[in-house]
C-alpha cells in the first residue's frame, strides 16, 4: 500500500500540473465499502485539490431542479480530483428499487446520463466508475456489525433494512444499470469487495494504471488479481454477485 499511495501522489502531482480534472465515482450495495474505500484514496493526497462528495436526500427546492443539477455543481475544476461516495446513479439503484422516482424519470434518466458524461468526457474530465458488490452473506454480516459496534452507529439509515429483503431487486436494477451506462467513453468496472484490504489495493492498483503520469511505475501496477474488471454484457452473469 505504501508504493501505491506514492503513485497516488505522483499521479495529483501531474493532475496539479496538467490542469487534468478527475472524476471518480463509486458505486454499490449497502455496506460494499465506499466510505473506506474513498478515505484509503484520499489519505496521502492534498486535501486542497481533493474533493469527497456524499450528498444526502435532496432539498424541496432541489427536487424540482434538473435532476443532474446538484450533481454538476461538485464536478472537478482544472487540477482537482473528485471522489462521489454514490453519484447521480442513485437514480438507476436505491431511487428505483425503492419507489423515490417515478417510471418516467428512471426512463429518461438513461438518455440524460448518456449525454451528459459524453458532454464531459468531450470536455476533458477523466471519468472513473467504480461499482463495489459484496455476496449476500458478507452484506448481512456487515449491517449486522452496525448495529452492534458504537463506533459505527452513523452509517445506520433506513435503508440498510431494506437491503437483504430487496437483495433481488437491487440486483436486477444494478444489472440494468451496468449493461446501459457502460460507455466506451465511460465504463463501468465492477470489484468484488468480499475483503476490504485485498479490494482497496486492487482498486487503488486498477485506478493508476488506468491512466498517465510522469514517472509511473508501471511494474508496480502490472499485477492483475482479478478483482476489478470492465463490464460487458457477456461476463454479467458469470461475475456478479
Amino acid at each position: 500500500m505504501h508504493s501505491l499511495y506514492i503513485e497516488l501522489v505522483k499521479l495529483q502531482k501531474e493532475i496539479i500540473s496538467s490542469n487534468l480534472r478527475l472524476l471518480v465515482i463509486f458505486e454499490g450495495r449497502d455496506a460494499a465499502g465506499k466510505d473506506g474505500t474513498i478515505r484509503t484514496i484520499a489519505r496521502h493526497l492534498s486535501p486542497r485539490e481533493t474533493k469527497v462528495v456524499a450528498l444526502g436526500k435532496p432539498s424541496e427546492k432541489q427536487e424540482h431542479e434538473w435532476y443532474f443539477q446538484r450533481y454538476a455543481t461538485h464536478l472537478p475544476a482544472a487540477g482537482e480530483i473528485v471522489l462521489f461516495n454514490r453519484s447521480y446513479y442513485n437514480r438507476a439503484g436505491v431511487e428505483k428499487v425503492m419507489g423515490f422516482c417515478t417510471g418516467k424519470e428512471y426512463k429518461s434518466f438513461f438518455t440524460e446520463v448518456a449525454l451528459f458524461e459524453k458532454l464531459l468526457v468531450e470536455e476533458s474530465f477523466i471519468i472513473l466508475k467504480y461499482y463495489l458488490d459484496i455476496s449476500r452473506k458478507e452484506q448481512k454480516r456487515r449491517l449486522d456489525d452496525r448495529r452492534e459496534n458504537p463506533l459505527k452507529q452513523w452509517k445506520i439509515s433506513p435503508i440498510d433494512k431494506e437491503a437483504q429483503i430487496h437483495w433481488k431487486d437491487y440486483s436486477e436494477a444494478r444489472n440494468k444499470m451496468l449493461i446501459r451506462t457502460s460507455y466506451k467513453y465511460a465504463p463501468w468496472f465492477v470489484v468484488n469487495a468480499d475483503e476490504k484490504k485485498t479490494a482497496h489495493a486492487a482498486i487503488l492498483t486498477h485506478l493508476l494504471g488506468r491512466l498517465e503520469y510522469h514517472n509511473k511505475n508501471k511494474k508496480l501496477l502490472a499485477s492483475d488479481d482479478g478483482l476489478v474488471y470492465q463490464v460487458t454484457t457477456k461476463n454479467m452473469k458469470e461475475k456478479l454477485f
